[in-house]
């Protein structure tokens, strides 16, 4: 099993113009080195076998047979070998010279792709030499030694593994439609890109932005090889690029200017790519006959060799908390999170005409972060803070850290702050129902959870005020919630948000946007045990009912959870993805072990869970995962996990 993964490389041989010897030794070896490491496919620059930069060398017709000799000798050379291979070589074909990809596996040349679009600038003339593929009528050439059609059809070509991959070449994606659109739309997953860019002051960058942007247009993963050292520097320079992308993301890339060879390699996951492609109708419609696509020719499919499989070993780096922004966008992404949320609750707050809001504070994170987005949302509407009212319901769980961080915080922010015990109500409500109190179970949990909402609830019928949810969205994805408790409000700020990001948000807004005493009590709270606070501390005060130890790291569902949502995976490749992003020695480690159990409790819990968020109350969508029932995850109440569960249980 490959779990939907391709291994492919880009490399930039050290050529030398016009040596056509030597051009084919320096790619022999780089295919001989992808095939050892496992490299399923292999692109080389344009017109690598020449090199680019030939200019009217091109005429000559001893260059054009050195590279078909080239070929001949590539042929042989891979008769062994699994590795398919992507060429740059010049190619005659009736009366036009055709810039082309050939590609072989096997001892066999399975298709020759010309270049369709030609560059005209006025430091190379590509028209010169080259005619396009719009040219060509599809022909019957021998080649190598093999008796081929060229043709501007568009190909796709399938692997024994099922990936599918188109081919263009360089200028092609500078088109306004660029061939890999419409081979994407025709179900390739990856294309190839065989290129020579010279390099100018700020091309790279915007080759890059190219790259990326096709790449996410398409949704394909993408494998650009650029001409590097050894081309002509005449008059321009060539800095050698070799980037692979997935579905707009770089994930592998080469250093430029580099006079070594060169060659990246990396794993594109092409069932990640089929499933945003189902996922996105935008991709599904411009998949419908249109007048211009009329007028293209269908497309054509060529099937490759049958290969050794062998066993699967993930070597991509596995991002551990796929829901956090890395790096520089941290900042970035936490204040467009947060103005995100501000602008659901102020619209509406403003559509209601309320200028009040209750919440529940418990001087825990998730209760946080919705009174910073109160506060901040009631200082854009020129709202008086006092308007937001804070109720801390200390009950038999509460901790003196808690509460007392929940007073200081409302303190410093300035909102009104209410104190309610739940503790009387609670023995009542127990001697009602006939629960016995000192037996500490769902009902003696949920039973103060739900006294709790009523309060607020009630309170706010009071006030003429809005009840402000604060439960995250992993605690959904998991039922940890009392339905009809802490579960209901009339408006949850926090629903998109996951666990894992709710600390960072309030760490930024602590950094950025308070005082340094608030900034104190933030941070604080942060380093508090995530805890509901419904069975009695410690003997020394402490919180005794940790989330974590009942259900499992949130670190862990989350990540079970995008994988889960956002891609749609298998448990049994969520559970490989984990394996490798929390292997021993990495900044989150747990063993196999762990992340089986906490995987099966995930799924176990999510699809039983489900009636809690088939009635979410409404909240702002933050992010491209959402459980909203309205629109991002539909799903039946009484679905059954089985299926899930067994394959999360296969070794």
């Amino acid at each position: 099993m490959n779990y939907g993964y391709i291994k492919v490389a880009s490399a930039i041989p050290s050529l030398k113009v016009g040596d056509v010897s030597h051009n084919l030794q320096q790619t022999q070896i780089a295919i001989a080195q992808a095939e050892g490491k496992g490299v399923e496919i292999i692109v080389f620059p344009e017109l690598s076998l020449t090199g680019y930069t030939c200019q009217d060398l091109f005429r000559q017709q001893l260059l054009i047979d050195s590279a078909e000799q080239a070929v001949v000798m590539l042929l042989d050379f891979t008769r062994q070998l699994d590795i398919i291979s992507i060429v740059g070589v010049p190619v005659i074909a009736g009366n036009l010279l055709l810039n082309c990809a050939a590609v072989i596996q096997k001892g066999e040349l399975l298709a020759l792709i010309p270049k369709t679009f030609l560059p005209n600038y006025s430091e190379f003339y590509e028209k010169r030499w080259f005619a396009s593929s719009q040219d060509l009528h599809p022909t019957d050439i021998l080649y190598a030694g093999s008796r081929i059609i060229i043709t501007n059809q568009p190909t796709i070509f399938r692997t024994y593994t099922g990936a599918t991959f188109g081919i263009e070449l360089c200028e092609d994606v500078w088109a306004p439609e660029p061939p890999s659109t419409r081979l994407a739309l025709c179900g390739a997953d990856i294309i190839f890109n065989l290129s020579a860019s010279d390099e100018l002051i700020g091309k790279h960058n915007y080759l890059c932005s190219l790259l990326s942007q096709q790449s996410a247009r398409t949704m394909t993963g993408y494998v650009y090889s650029s001409s590097g050292f050894g081309e002509s520097t005449q008059d321009v320079v060539y800095g050698g690029n070799a980037l692979i992308y997935e579905n707009g993301k770089k994930i592998a890339f080469s250093k430029r200017f580099s006079f070594e060879q060169q060659m990246v390699i990396s794993q594109i996951d092409y069932e990640l790519l089929r499933a945003e492609r189902r996922n996105n109708t935008t991709f599904i419609n411009a998949q419908r006959p249109t007048s211009l696509s009329h007028t293209l020719p269908q497309v054509r499919f060529v099937d490759c060799h049958s290969v050794r499989v062998e066993d699967f070993v993930m070597e991509r780096e596995i991002n551990p908390t796929p829901f956090i922004p890395e790096g520089s966008a941290m900042r970035e992404s936490c204040e467009e999170i947060f103005n995100i949320q501000i602008a659901g609750l102020a619209k509406r707050l403003v559509h209601t005409n309320c200028k009040t809001v209750v919440i529940g504070i418990s001087g825990g994170l998730d209760s946080t972060l919705a009174l910073l987005v109160c506060v901040k949302t009631f200082d854009k509407l020129n709202y008086s803070r006092k308007g937001i009212v804070g109720v801390t319901m200390p009950g038999f769980g509460t901790s003196d850290r808690t509460h007392d961080n929940a007073l200081s915080l409302m303190n410093y922010l300035g909102v009104t702050i209410r104190e309610i015990s739940i503790r009387d109500a609670c023995i009542q409500h127990f001697k009602d129902i006939e629960h016995d109190i000192n037996v500490h179970d769902v009902t003696y949990e949920n039973g103060q959870a739900r006294e709790r909402t009523q309060i607020l609830m009630d309170l706010s019928n009071k006030l003429n005020a809005m009840v402000i949810g604060t439960g995250d969205m992993s605690e959904l994805a998991l039922g940890w919630a009392t339905y009809n408790g802490d579960h209901m409000s009339m408006y949850n700020v926090n629903v998109s948000i996951p666990k894992t990001l709710i600390s960072f948000m309030v760490k930024y807004v602590a950094e950025n946007e308070m005082n340094e005493d608030c900034r104190n009590v933030l941070l604080d709270i942060i380093d508090t045990p995530i805890s509901p606070e419904l069975t009695p501390a410690d003997e020394n005060g402490n919180i005794a009912q940790k989330t974590e130890d009942l259900v499992g790291p949130y670190i862990l569902h989350d990540f079970f959870l995008y994988y889960f949502l956002r891609q749609g995976f298998r448990p049994d490749k969520i559970q490989m993805l984990a394996r490798k992003a929390f292997a021993r020695g990495s900044r989150y480690s747990y063993d196999d072990e762990t992340i089986d159990k906490w995987l099966t409790t995930f799924l176990r819990r999510f699809f039983s869970q489900q009636f809690k968020r088939s009635c979410l109350p409404d909240g702002p969508k933050v992010g491209s995962v959402s459980l909203s029932p309205r629109g991002d995850w539909r799903m039946p109440s009484d679905a059954s996990s089985l299926l899930w569960l067994n394959n999360a249980a296969r070794k």
